[in-house]
């Protein structure tokens, strides 16, 4: 039996070029440079200018640019999409990272404009990045990889969170049906699901992001391991790269076993 070492002999996105969106800050930033390691060229997404600037920067810019982009205007989107096209010839992989959290709350009480707010940019502008890559893809005949972040909430309930769990649960559907429709083209399309983390999402100084990932921690199943942002940039880094290249339509579990264990924790 003949099996070749290759995949693992090379940096695993060699030439490959990658738009990520939200990749100012958090687990966009962590994947940024992660990409960039491993031999990508990335255009980093974000509202967020100067941060994303600085992380441009930060990485070198042979290796990555940054795009200012509203992800809740088409538009602009697809303005993006055309800079890396123009810039780099091609586009193989997209991580539509980018999204918002709302506060915990009684549906009772659901504040509708901005449970509107929270689709707008965690559905509607994943809808609108995976639509304009996977055109320019299917027009070049790229087999490329998109990625998309989702959640623990995209596969359970709970939280009163009701927004952001309604949003990721839409997400990951969008995911399944544009796997369906794009694999004739060679291009896959994934969820990777992390458990909660502290992040600028969750968390805004050090004081709070050490409390967040103590109850976080306390609450997970798998024990004596944090879960951090380069955790799930490296589970997206295998989606992205071809050591995946027969998965697609997954939601990628990045939670400790927490999504499968939480429905049995419970004292009889």
């Amino acid at each position: 039996m003949y099996f070749s070492l290759s995949i693992y002999t090379k940096r695993r996105l060699d030439g490959k070029i990658v738009i990520i969106t939200g990749g100012a800050s958090g687990i966009g930033a962590e994947a940024a440079r992660l990409f960039t390691d491993q031999g990508a060229k990335v255009v980093i997404v974000d509202i967020q200018e100067e941060l994303g600037r600085n992380v441009a920067v930060s990485i070198g810019k042979e290796r990555a640019s940054f795009y200012r982009c509203d992800i809740t205007e088409e538009t602009q989107v697809e303005n993006a999409v055309k800079f890396t096209v123009e810039k780099h010839g091609k586009l193989d992989v997209l991580f539509s990272n980018a999204g918002i959290l709302d506060p915990r709350g009684s549906i009772l009480d659901l504040d509708l404009d901005r449970f509107d707010r929270i689709m707008a940019v965690n559905v509607r502008g994943a809808a609108a990045f995976i639509k304009h890559a996977a055109r320019v893809m299917v027009e070049k005949g790229t087999r490329g990889s998109i990625v998309c972040t989702t959640s623990v909430s995209s596969e359970i309930g709970g939280g009163r969170r009701h927004g952001y769990t309604a949003s990721k649960h839409g997400l990951l559907g969008l995911i399944r049906t544009a796997c369906g429709e794009l694999g004739k083209y060679g291009i896959r399309v994934n969820g990777v699901a992390p458990y909660a983390l502290a992040t600028p999402l969750t968390s805004h100084d050090e004081e709070t992001a050490r409390q967040v990932e103590e109850e976080f921690a306390a609450k997970g199943v798998l024990k004596g391991v944090v879960l951090n942002a380069r955790h799930v940039a490296q589970v997206a880094l295998f989606l992205a790269s071809d050591e995946s290249v027969y998965v697609s339509g997954q939601n990628l579990a990045v939670d400790g076993g927490y999504s499968m264990c939480r429905s049995v924790n419970v004292q009889i």
